[in-house]
């Protein structure tokens, strides 16, 4: 029989967390409790909040004595991410769900993005109808809205619970029905970055490696596929990098709303792992509508994607900025790798006739690499064409094929 873990406040939630313990079983699953209240559980739990707390160094009754809510919430949140991918690891449970507010949500989420993705693992959660990036981040966990608070049982939340633990169910019980697939036909995974506008390069460059007997992970460079591209590399799961599209150090520098953060195109460095980088829509920073695009842009070369993105044209002296940052982040590399420079555009929309053709802002976007990369492991190739070209795509892709095969 598999097994669900269900984790939660069992002492003010305890109805709420045994209405679904009992739904789960009616549906011949086997049922692991994790307590994650702080006072004495409505009943017995597998896991009590003392074992979750231990595991991070507090005193479960230290904090109780406190009376401190948020000490509380730091201790099992901190606890339960150790422990979870542990119990994970020893067979305890095949999936999780949990349910709560924002305290509840905050509390359990990041347990559940320590797990490997592929575990199924659902968060009601009241917070799950806004901006759930901070608790999903780069991980598969399924937020399902709550509706009302998870606070009694209710016509409503009875329906809600019911769905999650059939969603959970289905995901954990019906697994082994798939067919099985062939381990002999796993190819080795390369990570590659595409935006709207360096679409033709990508997919390109894709053709060709699947050709070379490669399968290509293609992420979206929207700050969260960036992130999510970085954290799956530090998890070991590729052979090689291709990096074609950079731009969300664009926003990261800017101001825009894209941004993957300062560690982008770090983890390749860290993992050691064969790469081939390039500048693709660094011609570019992401806005919202075109009537949320900051005040102080309004004078600038601006471009309405669709009705939902507007696109700033970086100037000069932003692009320099950007590329001494990728300088920065290149010149660490411990192996051999290659930034593939366009001369003729690095998007779809920096071509000749184009919103955002920039023939100086790409001079100073690729004399500044050419300045400040002087790692010699880190070889500049520079090619009379835009991104989009098919030379310039195929030729990156056969350069990561070599360097992987080396």
């Amino acid at each position: 029989m598999k097994t669900i873990a269900i984790a939660g406040t069992l002492d003010t939630k305890g109805a709420e967390f045994r209405y679904m313990k009992e739904q789960a079983e009616s549906l011949g699953l086997n049922t692991f409790m994790i307590n994650t209240g702080v006072f004495e559980p409505l009943f017995e739990a597998d896991v009590s909040s003392d074992d979750i707390a231990a595991a991070a160094g507090y005193d479960m009754r230290e904090i109780v004595a406190k009376r401190d809510r948020a000490l509380a919430t730091k201790a099992l949140s901190e606890g339960l991410e150790k422990l979870l991918p542990k119990l994970y690891a020893e067979g305890k449970f095949d999936g999780i769900l949990s349910a709560g507010g924002s305290g509840g949500t905050s509390l359990a989420t990041p347990a559940m993005r320590a797990l490997p993705i592929g575990v199924p693992k659902i968060m009601i959660s009241t917070m799950a109808s806004g901006n759930v990036s901070q608790y999903v981040g780069t991980s598969d966990v399924i937020m399902i809205p709550s509706i009302v608070d998870v606070a009694g049982l209710n016509k409503i939340s009875k329906t809600i619970f019911r769905n999650a633990i059939l969603a959970a169910a289905g995901m954990i019980a019906l697994k082994d029905k798939l067919p099985v697939e062939d381990a002999t036909d796993e190819k080795p995974l390369v990570a590659a970055t595409m935006f709207g506008v360096t679409t033709p390069c990508v997919d390109q460059a894709k053709a060709r490696l699947e050709e070379a007997g490669y399968e290509v992970l293609v992420f979206h460079a929207t700050g969260t596929g960036g992130k999510t591209m970085e954290a799956l590399v530090d998890s070991g799961y590729f052979k090689g990098v291709l990096d074609l599209t950079t731009t969300e150090w664009c926003d990261e520098v800017v101001g825009g709303v894209l941004n993957a953060g300062p560690d982008r195109c770090g983890a390749a460095i860290r993992a050691k792992l064969p790469q081939v980088v390039s500048v693709g829509a660094l011609d570019m920073v992401n806005f919202g509508p075109w009537d949320t695009v900051p005040a102080q842009f309004s004078g600038r070369n601006l471009y309405k994607h669709n009705p939902t993105v507007t696109l700033m044209r970086t100037n000069c002296e932003e692009i320099r900025v950007i590329a001494e940052k990728l300088a920065e982040k290149w010149n660490a590399a411990e192996t051999e790798m290659v930034v593939m420079l366009p001369l003729k555009g690095v998007s779809m929309i920096d071509a000749e006739g184009q919103p955002f053709e920039g023939k100086e802002e790409d001079k100073v976007l690729f004399d500044t690499l050419k300045e400040k990369i002087d790692n010699p492991l880190v070889k500049i190739v520079e090619m009379d064409n835009n991104i989009n070209d098919r030379d310039f795509a195929v030729t990156a892709a056969e350069t990561l094929i070599k360097l992987m095969e080396k």
